[in-house]
């Protein structure tokens, strides 16, 4: 077991898993071009930084509200079914996207863009329940002695969509939103067939009966008596709140870089790339030892890098410290996903996935707000700059309160 856990591409001799990594992909595709779209079109409607951050919210809100139901489901119900349903809830709703974008739709002419914030607040209960039942399955196709390896790999395959979709998006852009988003309607369609060739799983037992309140709350109190837990759950959310840069991205591309679509695409992709060279090597040299120093010095680093990028007026400047953002954010996402895989018991992986949901996903749509309000009242590079700073804060604040997690090393959880 000792060889195959240090063997970069053990986790592939799984037929289920990778065709979960294909859904992954596919999915990711679908939501990352979807980002784009929506952010452009709404920015070209009314040319204000603060409906990019608004878009983020629209989408948060949802998400924490349905997360406090949707980890209680996911342990309670078939996960499989779960992950169907709603991807297929998300292929109508980019349809819809779809159908107010048309020359057919008056819509978007005789009301704005309320259709399309519409669509984005079911998109927020879409993704509520999807991020609680994704974490738990895969602990169902994967060996514990693998969850690091695969950690790895879905972060690749992630930020590999994370690279294509943008730019894809951007691409499509320029043709027209029917063309966009019918592409995009396509990717989550084909995410649906790759897992329809996952088995289902069965749901765990638990160990004691519970009322609705306490399987709703045992999650919430999971997490916050967990030090090493709650610390790296806590860092991530500040770091990504603060550092949510790319949700300026179109209003930086047009204001300060002076681009278009395209190229707001390839930025917008910058730091995907820097993960999946950061996911390679991670891949032949885990950081598990000394993983919680290694994560606090990588969530530093990313916040340096925000800085950088803000003070950039040049495309490939921007770009190189975007795609340091990404590597370094990478790091942190292995080290906090293979920590919570392996401190979370079956019966609870879909609640305490929910909670990091609550705590990861929707602190990139809040950071989205924070970013376009900030933006509005200091102006937009400054904004950016005070992100940075205030991650690197973060980083300090977090270091002294979590010891644990300061001093953590995988193999002991």
């Amino acid at each position: 077991m000792k060889e195959i856990s240090h063997d970069p591409y053990a986790v592939f001799r799984l037929r289920e898993y990778k065709f979960y990594l294909a859904n992954r992909f596919l999915l990711t595709m679908g939501i990352t071009m979807q980002s784009v779209i929506v952010a452009w079109q709404v920015y070209a409607i009314t040319k204000d930084v603060f409906a990019l951050g608004m878009i983020g919210l629209s989408e948060a809100i949802p998400f924490i509200v349905i997360s406090i139901f949707s980890g209680h489901i996911a342990d309670t119900f078939n996960r499989k079914k779960i992950i169907l349903l709603f991807t297929f809830l998300f292929i109508l709703v980019t349809g819809a996207l779809l159908y107010l974008s048309t020359d057919a739709s008056s819509f978007i002419k005789n009301y704005g863009t309320l259709p399309i914030f519409s669509m984005i607040v079911l998109v927020g209960v879409i993704r509520g329940f999807l991020s609680a039942a994704f974490p738990s399955i895969l602990s169902q196709i994967v060996p514990r002695a693998l969850y690091a390896n695969a950690a790895t790999w879905n972060s690749t395959v992630w930020h590999s969509a994370s690279i294509l979709g943008p730019s894809v998006a951007g691409l499509l852009i320029a043709v027209g939103y029917t063309a966009a988003y019918t592409v995009d309607i396509a990717f989550i369609s084909l995410s649906f067939l790759a897992f329809l060739f996952i088995a289902s799983k069965p749901i765990p037992s638990r160990e004691k009966s519970e009322t609705l309140y306490e399987s709703l709350t045992a999650g919430i109190k999971f997490v916050f008596k967990n030090q090493i837990v709650l610390g790296a759950l806590s860092l991530d959310l500040f770091a990504v709140l603060f550092g949510g840069a790319v949700a300026l991205l179109p209003a930086f591309a047009d204001k300060v870089l002076h681009a278009g679509a395209i190229e707001l695409g390839f930025l917008r992709a910058a730091p995907a790339l820097g993960a999946v060279l950061m996911a390679f090597i991670i891949a032949y040299k885990p950081p598990t030892k000394n993983a919680g120093r290694n994560l606090f010095l990588s969530v530093a680093a990313f916040g340096l890098s925000t800085i950088f990028f803000g003070l950039s007026e040049n495309i490939w400047l921007a770009f190189f410290f975007l795609f340091l953002t990404g590597a370094f954010d990478n790091v942190s996402v292995v080290i906090r996903h293979t920590i919570l895989q392996l401190a979370t018991p079956d019966n609870m992986r879909g609640r305490v996935s929910a909670v990091n949901g609550i705590f990861i996903g929707s602190s990139n749509e809040i950071g989205a707000f924070e970013s376009g309000a900030t933006a509005r009242a200091f102006g937009l590079k400054p904004s950016i700059i005070l992100g940075g700073i205030l991650t690197i804060l973060v980083v300090s604040v977090t270091a002294k309160l979590a010891p644990k997690l300061r001093h953590l090393n995988i193999k002991d959880l």
